[in-house]
């Protein structure tokens, strides 16, 4: 039995972490009440103890200054306190961190367990090799269908002779386009001649009259150089 236990004849209840991080966050807001009250009482103390002083009051200073240093003491105290309880709150929590790991990575190990529980790797094994012989039936039998029945010979020498007959073909035709071609005559203009305006038969009588000049003056100039 513990030390409580003891004291308050029960057996003690151990409470959770979680439960135990919230009476420390408790407990630690009551020290720091505590704490700001304190900080208050010694400022007061400390005035109180100047005033007396400057009224020439030595024993009240005095008075003022113990009380002062009780307080001071006391919020020394608290300080450490709130210390060991904020190391104490981190390390629930950490502990409570570490429960919460734990016990997600035991259900996950449960689950894969639970999973492979009905597997076995050598029959995982046997149904792979299973699976890849169906498959290698499944081919064979694709070819088997896809290939004519019976089957047919085929003469190369008759295909040839074949070849020869479709290319003489397009030869002849070819032949025969060509004649047709050569013996065609070219079209007939069709619609009226057109007839050389006044404009064209002027122009043409000034270039024949040059002509004649032309032709004078080079009779002319040979008679001279005879």
């Amino acid at each position: 039995m513990s030390f409580f236990g003891k004291i308050f004849g029960k057996k003690e209840e151990v409470p959770s972490t979680t439960e135990a991080i919230q009476n420390l966050l408790e407990t630690e807001k009551i020290l720091i009440k505590k704490q700001e009250h304190l900080e208050h009482k010694i400022e007061q103390e400390l005035q109180t103890a100047k005033k007396q002083s400057v009224n020439k009051n030595k024993r009240a200073a005095i008075q003022a200054l113990k009380k002062k240093k009780r307080f001071e003491k006391q919020l020394q105290q608290i300080d450490g306190t709130l210390s060991t309880l904020e190391m104490q709150r981190e390390a629930l929590e950490g502990a409570n961190t570490n429960t919460a790991v734990l016990t997600n990575m035991k259900n996950a190990a449960d689950a894969l367990k639970a999973a492979h529980k009905h597997m076995d790797v050598d029959k995982v094994h046997d149904m792979m090799d299973d699976i890849a012989e169906q498959q290698d039936l499944a081919r064979e039998i694709s070819e088997a269908i896809s290939t004519p029945m019976g089957g047919y010979d085929i003469d190369d020498d008759e295909l040839e002779k074949e070849l020869e007959e479709l290319e003489q073909e397009e030869l002849d035709k070819e032949l025969l386009n060509v004649d047709k071609t050569a013996h065609e005559l070219p079209d007939v203009p069709s619609g009226d001649i057109k007839q050389p305006n006044v404009a064209d038969r002027e122009t043409k009588k000034v270039a024949a009259k040059s002509v004649e000049e032309e032709d004078d003056d080079m009779k002319m100039l040979s008679a001279w150089a005879s």
